[in-house]
């Protein structure tokens, strides 16, 4: 759980000097470093989605974790919190609720985030959640100056959701492998680009419904013939 821990507290500092510089950095240069950013999320994306070796599980873990997703209605169920967030905190902090959620996807569905925490559940080698830890700080920087202070509740949503794939791969070692991290990564990829062209607001992606395909890929992984 170190890892984990040294991640959120990244996540935290990053945001604070965001919000710190905000206010000596114009609107048009936060958007341009917003863009920018979300560039860089689609190319991390990419280069995840473009390690399946089996393109058939990835597409069926789009589809059937897509049903899963608007079955529970997920993207709804975000939407209220980040609304009530918004209202909790206050609008003269900016959409809160849209920081959190963007950022919370960011952190949180990114291979770095799965394997990191599984190899630190494993072997106790936390170095590659400290290397995450580097660059989501730095990128909360970025977040937290364009997206307001939400950015900083995001660093929960790594606690609980990294934490939690420690301690299961504490209490489920002999089932992570290779080929297992592998596509999950690929499919992580695929909604880390969805989430930067939302953040380009070329197109609104429904992520967080989709976020379901990640546990079936693994399903599916398992069950697929060697």
């Amino acid at each position: 759980m170190k890892g984990t821990l040294v991640n959120a507290a990244a996540i935290v500092a990053g945001s604070g000097l965001g919000l710190l510089l905000k206010r000596g950095i114009p609107a048009r240069c936060q958007q341009t470093l917003l863009q920018g950013m979300s560039l860089a999320v689609i190319l991390i994306g990419l280069q995840m989605a473009f390690k399946t070796q089996r393109i058939l599980i990835v597409i069926f873990s789009m589809v059937i974790g897509g049903l899963i997703g608007e079955g529970l209605s997920i993207d709804k169920g975000l939407d209220k919190l980040g609304q009530w967030l918004t209202n909790r905190f206050s609008a003269k902090n900016g959409n809160v609720g849209e920081g959190f959620v963007s950022a919370s996807l960011v952190y949180c569905v990114g291979a770095m985030a799965v394997v990191g925490a599984i190899q630190d559940g494993l072997t106790g080698d936390a170095s590659t959640l400290y290397a995450k830890s580097i660059l989501d700080g730095v990128s909360a920087v970025v977040f937290a100056s364009t997206l307001g202070p939400g950015v900083a509740l995001s660093a929960i949503s790594v606690l609980v959701y990294q934490g939690l794939i420690t301690v299961l791969a504490v209490q489920f070692s002999t089932v992570f492998n290779a080929v297992l991290i592998r596509e999950i990564t690929a499919v992580g990829g695929l909604l880390i680009v969805g989430i930067g062209l939302t953040l380009l607001e070329i197109k609104k992606i429904n992520v967080a419904n989709l976020l379901p395909a990640i546990p079936v890929a693994a399903i599916i992984t398992l069950l697929w013939p060697a």
